[in-house]
């Protein structure tokens, strides 16, 4: 069998029998790829390797300058790969399974201030119709620690203004209730009542959010928006920075963990203490700020 075949069996595999998706595939099969071109460079018949075999591969790899996280990407395709093969025979067992892992570095959030979110909205024009669109959404989306797609895919009957609160469709089909503030509301009303219908036009749209042609507007559309307001505003940072700021502020303000974890969507709460470390860092620089 030629690695051409093994690869393309390989892959199938992944999507018809493990249900993988279709960019888990691609990116395993790529990394088999390489571990399976390395062993023939190597002169290492596929049936003889072991788990040092394994170990020096991963260590040629971190010489030539791969991260911890492709690292940890390569010893989940040969794990995949491993099991495949231990399935048809080619494997007495799956050798890969002994790797263990590098824990990728966390890297902290990058937080704006208040200031700095308010020079933001500030630098949105209101006196134009996408400007009010523009205002009511960067608002929502910081208000609530909205991602991007959840801001996008909102529907407008999911935004209930009496109670000040929006039910939120977030990542693995989870919604959640997430409450606003009166200035969102103030926002949310003006693009309700002069924006909305006018982009419109009186026809039927479920998302709240719409664009000037009256379709649900885009995250391209969103990232193009916030762009603009970088360069008027001098802050430089990502939509996906408001969500960080949403949850340090809370947590700065005296929020609980538990309630930050609900608000943002996180199934696990260890995602969302690296915004504990973000205001502990926060404090110890105004510690150093103030009392050198």
């Amino acid at each position: 069998m030629t690695l051409e075949i093994l690869l393309n069996q390989f892959y199938t595999d992944l999507l018809l029998v493990k249900r993988d998706s279709v960019q888990t595939a691609q990116t395993y099969k790529i990394s088999a790829q390489e571990f399976l071109n390395w062993l023939v460079l190597e002169k290492i018949k596929l049936k003889d390797v072991c788990v040092q075999n394994l170990l020096y591969y991963l260590i040629k790899r971190k010489e030539k300058g791969s991260s911890e996280q492709t690292i940890s990407k390569d010893i989940s395709a040969i794990r995949a790969l491993g099991d495949y093969l231990v399935r048809k025979g080619m494997w007495l067992e799956n050798h890969a399974l002994q790797l263990d892992k590098p824990k990728a570095a966390r890297h902290l959030p990058k937080v704006l201030s208040i200031e700095q979110i308010d020079l933001l909205l500030e630098s949105i024009d209101k006196s134009t119709p996408s400007g009010k669109r523009d205002d009511a959404l960067f608002e929502l989306i910081y208000s609530c620690g909205l991602r991007i797609s959840e801001a996008c895919t909102l529907k407008i009957a999911n935004v209930h203004l009496e109670e000040k609160i929006i039910l939120v469709h977030g990542k693995g089909d989870k919604e959640r209730l997430v409450p606003f503030g009166e200035r969102a509301l103030e926002k949310m009303l003006i693009y309700l009542n002069e924006v909305r219908p006018l982009f419109t036009k009186g026809r039927n749209v479920a998302e709240f959010f719409v664009n000037y042609r009256g379709e649900p507007i885009s995250r391209k559309g969103v990232w193009k928006r916030f762009q603009e307001m970088e360069k008027m505003s001098g802050v430089d940072a990502k939509v996906h920075t408001l969500r960080h700021s949403f949850a340090t502020h809370l947590l700065s303000g005296g929020a609980d963990l538990r309630s930050v974890q609900e608000l943002l969507g996180h199934s696990d709460l260890s995602t969302t203490t690296i915004y504990t470390h973000v205001t502990d860092r926060q404090l110890q620089e105004a510690h150093e700020k103030y009392f050198r």
